[in-house]
């Protein structure tokens, strides 16, 4: 196949596939999977779920509710199939686009739009979790997901870690010096880079001139690039990364071949640097239209079954909306809590400051 893998929206030949955009079942010799029934039923809920979260954020903030959002529409089959690979010990490090990692992590997604509403630091306790907190500055989470995985490994731990980052963040040298450490030193670490053809308006050839996976063999570990649209493929490989990871063999590098269907967030307008024909093409590979294709085609689900999802989805959107407009601001001093684990000379100074600049304005 000679297609220009980058742009175009055929399959380039060294694609992990296991489901079709048409919704037929593959076969890969190295990364195949046996689903039940529920297990797909299961997975298509968690994509639809987390669409219908999406875009009602997009919506809040269109309507002066959230300050920013990133959205992930187009993605969802990477961080849902990636996501639901991690067990209970492993942790995810993501950076602030990962709301599909974060709803396989049982985080409220209202916790999430508090980041974006501006009402709270995060909102989550990443222990109780074992997901990170969103991480805005381009790639240093993947030096933070190595750490964590060092660290794993020193204490004898039986998890792994996993650190989400896109194709613009693969010029970052946070990302090439986690790579090195992670080499360096064995660790248990999978780097899952989405790489969705766009750095806000950067096209991926400003990154690489070849493949994304293909750097990780300079680094000395291996790498894959899978269809970033097809969960059962993004479940597939994950699962074997992590598990690979546990026992010892070290990080791999996973290339989610996808797209970013809207905008980099909400401040961006991409019209002004793609043209429609280009994501006209990416259309017919949605995630979500090729698993239920699949189910229709295996009679593993009716058209009640997608009604029930079409209506769950629209009540956990309202839950969402009204919980998003419930939120309360913050206290002022609320600023200062968090920041150490345990209390902090220097935090404590600065709150009374604070606290006593404050006092100065009341009556």
């Amino acid at each position: 196949m000679t297609v220009d893998a980058s742009r175009g929206a055929e399959a380039p030949p060294e694609l992990v596939q296991l489901l079709t955009p048409e919704g037929e079942r593959v076969e890969h010799p190295d990364y195949d999977i046996d689903l039940t029934p529920e297990e797909v039923r299961s997975l298509y809920r968690d994509l639809v779920l987390v669409r219908r979260i999406d875009l009602g954020a997009v919506a809040l903030q269109r309507q002066g509710e959230l300050g920013i959002w990133a959205s992930l529409l187009g993605q969802e089959a990477a961080q849902i199939g990636s996501g639901r690979a991690l067990t209970d010990s492993d942790m995810a490090f993501p950076t602030y686009r990962e709301h599909g990692v974060a709803w396989c992590r049982d985080v409220d997604p209202v916790k999430l739009l508090g980041l974006f509403r501006g009402v709270n630091h995060g909102g989550w306790d990443p222990v109780e979790h074992n997901f990170h907190l969103y991480t805005i500055v381009i790639g240093s989470q993947t030096l933070h997901a190595v750490g964590y995985a060092m660290g794993i490994q020193r204490d004898g731990g039986e998890g792994a870690a996993i650190v989400y980052f896109g194709d613009g963040a693969s010029s970052q040298g946070d990302v090439n010096e986690s790579f090195v450490w992670a080499s360096v030193f064995n660790a248990p670490v999978v780097f899952f880079c989405q790489n969705n053809q766009w750095a806000i308006s950067e096209p991926i050839e400003k990154q690489s001139r070849i493949p994304l996976y293909r750097r990780a063999s300079g680094f000395g570990f291996p790498g894959l690039r899978v269809d970033g649209n097809d969960v059962f493929a993004c479940l597939a490989v994950t699962r074997k990364a992590l598990a690979d990871a546990r026992s010892g063999q070290g990080p791999t590098l996973i290339e989610a071949f996808t797209y970013r269907m809207g905008a980099h967030t909400t401040t961006d307008d991409p019209t002004r640097y793609r043209v429609a024909s280009e994501l006209e093409a990416w259309k017919l590979k949605d995630p979500i239209e090729r698993v239920k294709a699949y189910l229709f085609k295996q009679e593993m689900a009716d058209q009640e079954f997608f009604d029930a999802i079409d209506a769950e989805a629209e009540q956990l959107g309202a839950d969402v909306r009204r919980r998003c407009l419930e939120m309360p601001d913050p206290q002022p001093l609320d600023i200062f809590d968090h920041v150490y684990r345990e209390p902090h000379a220097l935090i404590d100074e600065e709150r009374a400051q604070f606290a006593a600049y404050l006092e100065g304005f009341e009556a």
